[in-house]
């Protein structure tokens, strides 16, 4: 049970933050690998194509709620691996930079933290909603 219908794409998220971090540090293990080429994960362009097509539904609690189409859900899970084309490479053929690396990994951190401090508070919203349903 998820706390609200949010919380699902927080996960979502989340989900990819995790894996982002892997693509990551893959990365900056492979710094010194000849003609390794970076990787990046994307999951964002999938994100906003749903937006565009209207496919984050929402749900109908109240009978005076507007009425929508909630059949065309999709997986958000959809996300892959690619090589970052147009990068400057060493000698060797390698073109992953530590410092983007690093950067990329501390964003992507901040953006964890803000991840995971949004699915404790909508947790806590829900938990103060069920509390107050209960003295009723």
């Amino acid at each position: 049970m998820h706390a609200s219908n949010v919380s699902n794409l927080l996960f979502e998220q989340l989900k990819f933050r995790g894996d982002r971090q892997k693509v990551i540090a893959s990365n900056i293990a492979n710094l010194n690998t000849p003609g390794y080429k970076t990787k990046e994960l994307s999951f964002d362009g999938h994100l906003e194509n749903i937006k565009q097509q209207n496919s984050l539904s929402l749900t109908v609690t109240h009978k005076n709620h507007i009425s929508f189409d909630n059949s065309q859900r999709t997986n958000l899970s959809s996300s892959k691996v690619y090589e970052v084309k147009g990068l400057e490479e060493q000698n060797d053929g390698n073109n992953v930079n530590l410092d983007t690396q690093i950067s990329e990994m501390s964003k992507n951190s901040v953006m964890t933290d803000a991840i995971t401090n949004s699915i404790k508070k909508d947790s806590r919203w829900f938990k103060m909603i069920v509390e107050a349903s209960g003295k009723n």
